[in-house]
């Protein structure tokens, strides 16, 4: 009867199980190069250049470069191709979505003490997509390993007493219960069972805990599909100034919000001799919102025609909340009749908030401007991914385990930018290339990323048009709960910005 009040009580609260892994750490510290077209068409080499509004996230001394107030705002159409092998099985999907890529202004206060060696001074504001979530994968295939021992592994050890439902107790009342006291294993365990995928040792035995497969050995045609959505955007507050006619200095002061959905569904299927179990459906669900603070500091040093940049990124701080559900249903055979079971607990988890620390990032950069004809301009910057580090309020050790995953397979990676333009009167062609390092030890897990850039502008005096193209492709091995064999993902990153600018 306790174990029932506590159920009920608990169903609303904060669940102490924690769920974080080694993905969701990459996915909230790694970058895209969005922005203004511009700045996209030049793959975002723009550590020394500055004068583009989406420079000054690269480095905010950037902003004092611009000889008037600017204003600018982006629209982006995103792609991703996925290419899959799962089983010896090829599959492709796409996921294509619009978004506003970027909003901002900069304003110019230039001194009016012409014999002060501070010519002007900049105040910058600017809302720039960081990282686009949304992305598709399915896959199918035939294999020999069944989701069943999935459940199985997950329940060995858990006494069968606490997977049974008691006097009174509902499906959402003991999942809820074992959500708070004993965590998503026991959880899993818990569907597993209800869903009759496997049955104890020992039956009669309520401190049973080890259990055995109701599928049997054989063939089975698995289905997996992946649904996420969400953005991860940063607004920039940016201050700089320009000392003498050579030097600019700028600081940029950064909110972070993260508004990530994910959806997962495995289907499974068999007509194997013993099996009672034919089919097994497992659904989970995740939602994510955050919220983060970093700052940047960069300098900009102009020598004639040639322009140098040094910009240091501090880590970013998060604090991020999770919901989870899930839902299960199978089909199994009793009395020769087929019976589908249908196990959802309607129970929302909802985790401790959790903080994050992504890594910071430092850049060096270099470019040479033609007179009036076009520039050239490279950077480098380099970010240890082994720092990224998860945290809570009060327990210093929960994430001890993650941590330390993260130290042993993460690495410091190097990224590369080149971008040029070439102008024609009033018209700009431009073009750019990057390659960034794996942040995997083992590049068998991810692959270094590269990609071109191409674009044109055109510019009327007060407004300017540009329009951009940018590509970039990766090779993943993504491991998934209950498959055990990982799916190759070749992705294919596609980006097309339209950008109208105007000066004021």
């Amino acid at each position: 009867m306790k174990r029932i009040l506590f159920s009920f009580m608990m169903v609303f609260a904060m669940t102490l199980m924690n769920a974080q892994d080694i993905n969701d750490a990459l996915r909230y510290s790694q970058d895209g190069i969005f922005g203004t077209a511009r700045y996209q068409a030049m793959s975002g080499a723009f550590g020394a250049l500055g004068g583009d509004i989406s420079a000054i996230s690269t480095n905010p001394a950037g902003s004092s470069v611009f000889l008037k107030s600017e204003g600018a705002a982006t629209l982006a159409l995103n792609d991703k191709e996925n290419s899959t092998t799962f089983l010896n099985n090829n599959q492709k999907s796409v996921e294509t979505d619009g978004n506003l890529g970027q909003a901002g202004a900069v304003f110019v206060i230039k001194n009016r003490n012409e014999e002060s060696d501070w010519k002007k001074f900049t105040i910058g504001l600017n809302y720039n997509a960081a990282k686009n979530y949304d992305n598709e994968i399915f896959v199918n295939g035939t294999g020999n390993n069944s989701l069943a021992n999935f459940f199985v592994n997950q329940a060995n050890g858990v006494s069968l007493d606490l997977l049974e439902l008691q006097n009174n107790e509902t499906i959402s009342s003991l999942y809820s219960f074992l959500g708070n006291t004993e965590g998503t294993t026991a959880q899993n365990a818990f569907l597993g069972y209800q869903g009759f995928i496997f049955d104890p040792v020992n039956p009669t035995n309520s401190n049973n805990t080890a259990y055995s497969s109701n599928v049997a050995n054989g063939p089975v045609q698995q289905e997996y599909l992946f649904l996420s959505e969400g953005v991860n955007s940063k607004l920039t507050i940016n201050l700089s100034t320009q000392f003498t006619d050579n030097f600019y200095f700028g600081i940029n002061l950064n909110s972070h919000v993260i508004d990530y959905d994910q959806s997962t569904l495995i289907r499974e299927r068999n007509s194997n001799t013993g099996s009672t179990i034919s089919r097994i459906g497992f659904e989970n669900n995740l939602s994510v919102l955050g919220s983060g603070f970093s700052a940047q500091i960069g300098a900009i040093g102009k020598f004639n025609n040639l322009r140098v940049g040094l910009t240091f990124d501090t880590p970013t701080w998060y604090q991020i909340s999770e919901e989870t559900s899930q839902r299960l249903s199978s089909t199994r055979l009793e009395d020769n009749e087929n019976i589908l079971t249908i196990v959802d607990p309607n129970i929302i988890n909802i985790f401790e908030d959790y903080y994050l620390r992504t890594p910071g990032n430092l850049s060096a950069s270099a470019g040479y401007v033609f007179s009036n004809k076009g520039l050239i301009s490279i950077d480098y910057s380099y970010k240890d991914y082994g720092n990224i580090e998860f945290d809570t309020e009060f327990n210093d050790n929960v994430f001890n385990n993650q941590n330390t995953q993260i130290n042993n397979n993460l690495q410091g990676a190097s990224t590369i930018k080149i971008g040029g333009e070439y102008r024609v009167k009033n018209f700009s062609l431009r073009g750019g290339f990057r390659y960034e390092e794996s942040p995997y030890a083992n590049e068998d897990i991810m692959s270094s990323l590269s990609g071109f850039s191409l674009g044109l502008g055109y510019n009327w005096g007060r407004y300017n048009i540009d329009a951009s193209y940018a590509r970039a492709e990766q090779d993943k091995l993504e491991s998934v709960s209950g498959l055990t064999t990982p799916i190759k993902v070749n992705t294919i990153y596609s980006n097309a910005a339209l950008t109208f600018g105007f000066k004021f």
